[in-house]
């Protein structure tokens, strides 16, 4: 049996233990890693060799949304990711789907069937929960907890610059003095498509559509602070 490599990612500490627990005692031959916000998660697909999966819950710290989850799919092409979300809703589920990710665990679940979910993925299958297949109508109303980016941007200002990770504002800080990625990732010591990774989640975070934007923010935010 080979071993199963797994990254829970959610900042409520209980819920990931207990699921750690549940994928432990289900699952033969697993390991499991827990991350709390966004630049854990990253990390931990960064220095762990071959991740087989990672669960996301995208309402944990560090701005989850449809650009940056591209960007994570892309840079780990072998690992699958799925979603653990509160919100069983159809659309939640398919909007999560559509992005390109290979499953949906609604946490209301039980462990058996969490248990068959993981393995459903990691099996190479795609995982929804049987509820999708409920009608329109007996959905309870749309949660907004929810947000893949579908959204417009948050409004630009520099007041969001506390919001970002304590990476997110090394990246940012070099990006404004006028790195590239690939100068960014030798500088901190990070693979090139991570640095892409929280370069995108800065710009989201702030607002701004490019990188000059973004330094003319902190810039703003560094005088006002000056003053």
């Amino acid at each position: 049996m080979p071993m199963y490599r797994i990254v829970i990612a959610d900042d409520h500490g209980l819920y990931r233990r207990g699921l750690r627990s549940a994928l432990t005692t289900g699952i033969s031959d697993v390991e499991v890693f827990e991350a709390a916000c966004f630049d854990a998660v990253v990390s931990l697909l960064e220095q762990q060799p071959s991740i087989d999966l990672a669960i996301l819950d995208l309402n944990m710290p560090g701005l989850f949304d449809q650009q940056l989850l591209g960007e994570v799919l892309s840079a780990y092409s072998n690992t699958r990711f799925a979603i653990v979300s509160a919100d069983d809703s159809r659309s939640e589920i398919l909007k999560a789907l559509s992005v390109g990710l290979h499953g949906y665990i609604v946490k209301s679940q039980s462990d058996e069937e969490v248990v068959f979910a993981v393995n459903e993925i990691l099996a190479g299958r795609i995982y929804v929960p049987a509820l999708l297949s409920r009608t329109s109508a007996e959905q309870r109303p749309q949660q907004a907890s929810l947000s893949l980016g579908l959204s417009t941007r948050r409004p630009i200002g520099a007041g969001n610059l506390p919001r970002l990770t304590l990476r997110q504002q090394e990246v940012l800080g070099l990006m404004a003095e006028g790195y590239s990625n690939k100068e960014i990732a030798r500088h901190l010591d990070i693979a090139e498509s991570t640095t892409k990774i929280h370069a995108a989640a800065v710009l989201r975070e702030l607002g701004v559509r490019n990188r000059t934007e973004a330094a003319v923010l902190l810039q703003t935010w560094l005088a006002r602070d000056a003053g």
